[in-house]
């Protein structure tokens, strides 16, 4: 169970849960056994994400490879099917796959959807003036919430604070927020992660680099430990539309005690994000390694 959960970019905890039983449902499902639409709820599983790979490795944006059959994946299922000279009716069926098969890649190159991403954020405005940025958390860290939330108001963002007990929630909520950044907070025993959505063939560019450099501002404050930054594949880090990352924070009694400062380091670190949203792929390790000190600095209270 937990090389299971550990693979699929869960929380690694041996207990077969909601989100543990989803992923092995989903896990079940080979390319080919069932035809494949827009539904709703959408259709969940591993032939989604291999139909949403093939279609990216073509050019056909199917948004981010998450298993889920939206909207935007229905789209580039019919765009594919109209430029193969198929019926255009957005449905995956043995003509659509037998297509699939003589015109695509099976590999997992580099996805549209990634590279729209990097695009996207490279051409945001870098300023936190206007930033619309959702704070979640699950009950029991509403103080740090809150001071998130009012550090990052004062620095010009328009923030929603979010909290529920269920991610799949909390990434509606920052849906239908409109946010431009997602960052999650959650209490654990020990340590800090930083996690940002990574599954094959995709990974979130401006969500590694947030969690990247809140690792960076965080770890001062809790531990001296490492902190490392993680691809996982949590609901709210799936489901939210824009880069999101959770970050485990413990233990406990450091988080109370430590709120003021830790609100601080994680406003700074989303902050440097915004200024510098997706790190430059071709970088010295000295230049890499000054942007994580340049965060570290940031990040220290005065």
């Amino acid at each position: 169970m937990r090389a299971f959960q550990d693979a699929r970019g869960l929380r690694v905890d041996g207990v077969c849960g909601r989100q543990t039983w989803s992923a092995l449902v989903e896990a079940g499902w080979a390319l080919g056994d069932r035809l494949l639409y827009h539904r709703s709820p959408p259709l969940r599983g591993d032939d989604v994400a291999v139909l949403q790979r093939r279609l990216g490795a073509l050019g056909f944006d199917a948004g981010r490879v998450d298993g889920i059959f939206g909207v935007r994946t229905s789209a580039a299922l019919a765009e594919f099917q109209r430029n193969a000279g198929l019926t255009s009716d957005a449905i995956c069926g043995p003509a659509t796959l037998g297509a699939l098969e003589r015109l695509g890649p099976r590999g997992t190159g580099a996805s549209v959807a990634g590279v729209r991403e990097r695009e996207t954020l490279r051409h945001a405005a870098r300023t936190l003036a206007g930033k619309r940025v959702a704070v979640g958390a699950g009950p029991g860290l509403d103080a740090l919430v809150t001071a998130v939330g009012r550090a990052l108001t004062e620095a010009g963002a328009v923030v929603a604070t979010l909290t529920d007990l269920d991610d799949a929630v909390l990434a509606s909520q920052a849906n239908a927020f409109g946010a431009e950044a997602y960052l999650g907070l959650t209490g654990v025993e020990q340590g800090c992660i930083a996690a940002y959505y990574a599954t094959r063939g995709f990974e979130s560019a401006g969500g590694r680099h947030l969690a990247t450099l809140l690792q960076a501002a965080v770890a001062p404050v809790l531990t001296d430990e490492p902190c490392p930054a993680r691809g996982m594949t949590l609901p709210v880090l799936r489901e939210t539309r824009m880069p999101a990352v959770v970050c485990e924070l413990g233990p406990p009694g450091a988080v109370v005690e430590r709120t003021a400062d830790l609100a601080h380091a994680l406003a700074s670190a989303v902050q440097a994000w915004v200024e510098a949203p997706v790190e430059v792929e071709v970088q010295s390790p000295q230049r890499k390694s000054q942007a994580v000190d340049s965060a570290r600095e940031t990040a220290r209270p005065h």
